[in-house]
């Protein structure tokens, strides 16, 4: 089941696009977000997010939505210390986990959010401001009654543009087809992104995105995998 959040304000009713799990932290995930938080993690409390300030230097920043257990996103960052990456994730055990490891690895050039990414773009990311947003394995909802739940969606697309620059990349990726093809149909109408590839042509994984334990899943039972990269006009 999917979590309904109701909008008191105009008695509609939110459907999320994720399921709240909140798992079991280990020893580790817990010590690491009771001491470590501080130097990772955001809030939406904190109101706009200042990149300078929360990474103590200017560079680019790469947003990304739903990054599970986190070990990708820590790959990049490692690989590419020249950029600044903010994480979004509802999943604390995957939060916790991601704040250790990058404790434990040093690496100081990531910064997360234990919220529900609609919320953190609405509230927290700058107009204009990054250089890249990644999507990598969504819930791909596959049940046809389910699709209105994934989270691309012309509003929530139109939502990116106005957070990336110009020239800015919206990189998704996912080892449904049928998904692949809506996010294909949905990115190709928008008149604010250009398809790297050439329209309608899905891109070949970039090296910058390591191979996920979703895509090794998604592999394993015999589904491809589909990345999709668009640039913001």
């Amino acid at each position: 089941m999917t979590e309904e959040t109701p909008k008191r304000e105009r008695g509609e009713r939110r459907i999320r696009s994720f399921v709240r799990r909140q798992g079991r932290l280990t020893e580790g995930q817990s010590r690491a977000l009771e001491q470590y938080w501080q130097d990772y993690g955001l809030a939406l409390t904190d109101g706009e997010l200042d990149y300078d300030a929360a990474f103590g230097r200017s560079a680019p920043t790469i947003l990304e939505i739903g990054f599970g257990n986190g070990d990708s996103l820590l790959a990049m960052a490692q690989h590419q210390p020249d950029n600044n990456y903010v994480g979004i994730e509802v999943h604390r055990p995957g939060v916790g986990g991601l704040i250790n490891n990058a404790q434990r690895e040093g690496v100081s050039n990531i910064r997360v959010y234990c919220e529900d990414a609609i919320e953190v773009l609405k509230q927290a990311i700058p107009e204009q401001s990054l250089a890249g947003v990644q999507l990598f394995f969504p819930d791909p909802w596959h049940k046809k009654r389910h699709h209105k739940r994934r989270i691309v969606q012309p509003q929530f697309v139109e939502m990116i543009a106005s957070k990336l620059k110009a020239g800015g990349y919206f990189h998704m990726a996912t080892d449904w087809e049928n998904y692949a093809e809506h996010m294909m149909e949905v990115m190709s109408a928008s008149a604010l992104f250009q398809n790297q590839a050439g329209a309608g042509e899905y891109s070949p994984r970039p090296e910058y995105r390591p191979e996920t334990k979703f895509e090794r899943r998604g592999l394993g039972l015999g589904h491809g995998v589909w990345d999709l990269i668009f640039i913001k006009k």
